[in-house]
């Protein structure tokens, strides 16, 4: 199981009252629900492993030298030009992220980040290299582009909590975009996605995209489709898909997630116990974690 842990504990910021806070008043509803989602998690799928996988690079430089625009929007606006850009995240998450690793590493749960890329590429690269079925919990739909049957991985998408979990398999993929995991990210490429700052072909939205591709296969087949005349596409579509060849020339490496990460060696076993029980104390009593630790516990001993 790979947690898309910024999108998980986003969720759980939102999605639990600030009012849960440290005996000291600091916010911990972040901290608290993500440990929440984990127990859910660990007993609703008994995973033999399990990543939390980070966000070392929210937005990569290599990313944002082939696409400028790619999630300019969610920069802080006082980020300066010789500072690195910093995502705009509410004033009382910032700081519990800090907190969520260490209580992470105490416990032992696997956590991985790697400079230069995104969590996803985390995910990407763990993937690849499996040699059994996959759980990606994730509330981002870019990673659906990942789901193999064949492989026995699915995107398990939070639609409330992760008490309710859309479970995404290729059959799911072709019944609400027409292709499959292996298509998805040239639809997203070709649909566009103002949330990180794609801006697609214009006039092809989602429908367009699923029917140009069950008509030629993938991207390539599509632009190869825009310099055979007897092709059938229409005149407008032909000549969009034409002005956006710049566009289209480094989409799928900014939309397609990395798979060759150096990831660091690290047990992704599940933990039984702590790994530094002390350590685990003072954080639950630093942050009044209370329950929401004390069910993980029992959850990961069971």
């Amino acid at each position: 199981m790979l947690l898309d842990t910024a999108s998980l504990y986003f969720r759980a910021y939102f999605g639990v009252p600030e009012s849960v806070r440290a005996p000291d008043g600091t916010p911990v509803n972040a901290v608290r629900g993500l440990l929440e989602f984990i127990d859910r998690l660990v007993r609703d799928h008994h995973p033999d492993d399990l990543v939390a996988c980070m966000d070392a690079d929210w937005r990569p430089q290599w990313r944002v030298d082939l696409i400028p625009s790619y999630k300019a929007h969610r920069v802080a606006v006082e980020t300066g030009p010789e500072q690195p850009d910093e995502e705009e995240v509410p004033d009382t998450l910032s700081p519990q992220v800090p907190v969520i690793e260490e209580v992470l590493d105490a416990l032992g749960i696997a956590r991985v980040g790697v400079a230069g890329y995104e969590a996803d590429d985390v995910i990407g690269t763990f993937t690849a290299r499996a040699t059994g079925p996959v759980d990606i919990v994730t509330g981002d739909r870019d990673l659906y582009q990942l789901v193999d049957d064949a492989r026995g991985v699915r995107v398990l998408y939070p639609v409330k909590g992760v008490g309710t979990l859309q479970l995404t398999d290729e059959a799911l993929l072709r019944e609400k975009y027409g292709v499959g995991g292996s298509g998805y990210a040239d639809l997203a490429l070709l649909r566009g996605d103002p949330s990180d700052g794609l801006p697609g072909v214009p006039g092809i939205g989602e429908k367009t995209a699923a029917k140009l591709l069950a008509e030629f296969g993938d991207l390539a087949g599509i632009m190869a489709a825009v310099d055979r005349p007897t092709a059938k596409l229409t005149p407008t579509q032909r000549r969009r898909l034409h002005e956006s060849r710049p566009y289209l020339a480094v989409a799928p490496q900014v939309v397609r997630v990395a798979e060759d990460v150096p990831l660091p060696e690290v047990d992704p076993a599940l933990p039984h116990s702590p790994r530094d029980p002390a350590a685990l104390d003072r954080l639950a009593e630093r942050w009044g974690l209370g329950g929401s630790l004390h069910r993980l516990l029992a959850t990961l001993t069971a």
